[in-house]
């Protein structure tokens, strides 16, 4: 069996981590799948947002410590830069929308992959953990550049050093996730999203994640150059055009993605 099920459906790319018996935790094999599957949305044109999840009760309990490639003693730079490191790059290299669904508990390198993702949806009963500290270790996935961010300073530094479980509810007032939901309602409201986002000028939300990447560590003058070049290319786009005529028209725009 597959350790991430992929399937295609009208735009959208349903990626699901598939070891639910060991809460989706992560080694060598499902990495592997994970980075094909975006390095796959990349490709392909029809591709146009991936929706994250994973299957059964959790998203993703992080690294498998079961995996012979960290147990202690071994090279775990390798094995990051190896099976982490080229995931979260093609995440975020990615130049399309990715939704993350949030089902249950995402924790240590789970987490992190949950907040790489440009939307995250979480149920209400899901939580958030960076348990590295608790087996000696640092936050990676991206961790480090990512917490800092979406939290801010102080609570990146707690959390990483206390490794202690926060509710989605908690991430939500703290900026860090789009929304909370009731478990019952997460499919719908991922299912909407989605389609939504399937449906939009891909170029431009491409565009939008390249942008506010790079403008965090980038002075105001920098971001306004990176603005008027991205914006000189969408403008040529065939999107743009119908954006405009479907404004002055009144009427729903029928965004390609090209």
């Amino acid at each position: 069996m597959s350790a991430v099920q992929v399937a295609r459906d009208a735009g959208i790319l349903r990626v699901t981590l598939n070891r639910p018996e060991k809460l989706n935790a992560i080694d060598a094999a499902l990495a592997g799948e994970l980075r094909a599957a975006f390095e796959q949305a990349a490709g392909e044109a029809n591709v146009r947002v991936v929706l994250l999840t994973g299957a059964g009760r959790a998203f993703c309990a992080g690294q498998d410590l079961a995996d012979p490639g960290v147990a202690p003693g071994s090279d775990l730079g390798a094995t990051i830069e190896r099976c982490y490191n080229p995931v979260v790059r093609a995440m975020r290299a990615l130049p399309k929308p990715i939704l993350a669904r949030v089902n249950g508990v995402a924790a240590g390198a789970g987490a992190n992959l949950a907040f790489a993702a440009d939307i995250v949806v979480a149920a209400r009963s899901a939580s958030f953990i960076e348990s590295f500290s608790r087996i000696g270790l640092l936050p990676d996935s991206g961790g480090t550049w990512m917490l800092p961010r979406l939290f801010g300073r102080a609570r990146a530094v707690a959390l990483a050093m206390l490794g202690e479980r926060i509710s989605a509810e908690q991430a939500h007032a703290w900026g860090a996730i789009w929304s909370v939901v009731d478990d019952a309602e997460l499919d719908e409201t991922c299912e909407m999203l989605a389609r939504t986002l399937a449906q939009a000028p891909t170029a431009a939300l491409g565009a939008i994640k390249t942008a506010i990447d790079a403008g965090a560590g980038s002075t105001l003058e920098a971001a306004l150059e990176r603005e008027c070049g991205l914006q000189r290319v969408l403008g040529a786009t065939g999107d743009y055009r119908e954006g405009v005529e479907a404004f002055a028209a009144k009427r729903a725009p029928q965004f390609q993605g090209r």
